[in-house]
């Protein structure tokens, strides 16, 4: 990916770097990676997810939601139900619960326009009504 981005850079490369950084644990350079991707290319959502993305593995979802609200809003974007489960896990654990299921929801939606599956969306939403429904239980 460096040579390639060295002869022609693109967001794809400057993105698929990061992600190659990120399995070898090197987060920080995995992010830097994604915002030289938004700078070649702002409309490309990938990198945003994936900031987000590695935001939550460092243990900093706080900072992810302004990126995944960034990815939802990209106007080239083939995944464009990722950020929405990824909200989804971020208010989850936060027992923000109604904002989880509806950002579930939304990936769910998303994913289904392109007639992709998307199982954990859908066990996402199940488990999430199910708990909505025994704490409504008296």
């Amino acid at each position: 990916y460096r040579r390639s981005i060295a002869l022609f850079p693109t967001a794809e490369g400057h993105t698929f770097l990061g992600w190659v950084l990120s399995f070898s644990g090197r987060m920080e350079e995995a992010i830097e990676c994604c915002k030289s991707a938004i700078e070649v290319d702002p409309d490309f959502g990938n990198p945003y997810n994936d900031i987000a993305a590695y935001l939550i593995r460092l243990g900093r979802p706080a900072e992810a939601v302004a990126w995944l609200e960034r990815a939802k809003g990209a106007r080239r974007y083939d995944c464009a139900h990722f950020p929405y489960y990824n909200l989804g896990r971020v208010f989850e654990p936060l027992g923000r619960f109604d904002e989880g299921l509806r950002e579930y929801q939304g990936a769910l939606d998303r994913a289904r326009e392109r007639a992709i599956p998307y199982p954990h969306a859908e066990l996402a939403i199940r488990r999430l009504e199910s708990l909505l429904r025994r704490r409504a239980q008296p």
